[in-house]
């Protein structure tokens, strides 16, 4: 019975133990996973940030609109086919641009506001400017014109004109010139009469304002008319109505001997030159990858105006000289008629 009762006791001994050391095993795990919540509420700010800075940040990189594709000097704003997306994109594109920054983007894509819907891409500058100036394709400065005081120049490839006093650009700005089965006639040639309504020849419908003729017998002039962004006339010069009205009281007409059969002298000096590339992309859209793409350079303007320089000047000169002999026999004239007028009152 003896040995029976010290085994009892040596198996509960055994029993307690193990039970003791279970228990400190659960304690000290208990106590582990307590310090690393303690040690981890525990970290300053400091190394917080300095965790989260070690980690990949994720960056939300924000896309621009699907209507405006930034391409740095000039983008693009493209619009889709669906009319009700078009009417919505034209209405954020009134509220971002004002009327004339409107006018200045239209322009520089051959178009009036007429128009615009005829476009799918408009070229639009990073920063606007409303005289365009600080897009033209046209040099500065051509010294070859530096004795011409008037000259205006047309260009079919870019569907452009500009216009230069003494070798200075003044003024440029888009048209739209003869479509490829009724083509503006090229070369050198001068401004004649002008009028602020005239009819076409074409058809009685066509009104067009403030007309300047430049071909008499070919009936062919500048004047306000549609800009689609093409060339698009019966051989005409398009322009928008701003610069068909600059031009209109800018250029000189030609000077008509007595009953108007023969020409005195003659007006201002108007050049249309080049080739358009007919059924290409158009020559604006190219601005998008190059700022450069539709720049006439000085050498090539020199070469092209060299041969009819002296031309331009022997015109100028005659004209001047015609115009001074006017002035002065209205002088002589004046006095005359202001004599016959007093004898006339005291009779």
């Amino acid at each position: 019975m003896k040995n029976i009762s010290v085994k009892k006791s040596f198996l509960y001994a055994c029993l307690c133990a193990l039970f003791l050391v279970s228990c400190k095993k659960e304690i000290e795990k208990i106590s582990d996973t307590f310090k690393d919540t303690v040690s981890a509420s525990e970290i300053p700010e400091a190394e917080k940030d300095s965790v989260k800075k070690d980690s990949v940040p994720v960056v939300k990189k924000e896309s621009a609109p699907p209507m405006m594709q930034e391409n740095g000097f000039y983008n693009a704003f493209v619009l889709p086919k669906d009319k009700k997306m078009r009417d919505s994109l034209y209405a954020e594109f009134s509220k971002k641009y004002d009327e004339k920054e409107r006018t200045a983007i239209l322009a520089l894509n051959r178009l009036d506001s007429k128009s615009k819907w005829n476009a799918d891409t408009l070229v639009v500058p990073a920063k606007i400017d409303t005289t365009l100036m600080a897009y033209s394709p046209f040099p500065m400065q051509l010294d070859v014109l530096s004795g011409v005081k008037k000259f205006v120049i047309f260009s079919y490839p870019i569907q452009a004109f500009a216009v230069y006093s003494n070798g200075s650009l003044i003024k440029w700005g888009p048209t739209s010139m003869g479509k490829k089965t009724a083509q503006t006639t090229r070369g050198l040639t001068f401004a004649n009469w002008k009028k602020k309504l005239s009819i076409s020849t074409v058809s009685s419908e066509w009104k067009l304002p403030y007309n300047f003729n430049i071909h008499n017998i070919g009936g062919i002039g500048w004047h306000e008319y549609t800009l689609p962004g093409y060339p698009a006339s019966h051989s005409c010069l398009r322009l928008l109505r701003k610069d068909a009205q600059w031009l209109y009281s800018y250029a000189d007409t030609w000077i008509l001997n007595p009953g108007g059969a023969t020409t005195k002298a003659r007006g201002t000096a108007v050049m249309v030159f080049g080739d358009y590339n007919w059924g290409g992309r158009r020559p604006w859209k190219k601005l998008l990858d190059d700022p450069n793409a539709n720049n006439i350079s000085v050498e090539e303007l020199t070469k092209l105006l060299e041969p009819d320089v002296q031309k331009m000047l022997k015109e100028q000169s005659n004209r001047e000289k015609v115009s001074d002999s006017i002035k002065t026999a209205k002088a002589m004239a004046t006095p005359i008629q202001n004599e016959r007028t007093s004898d006339t009152l005291s009779k």
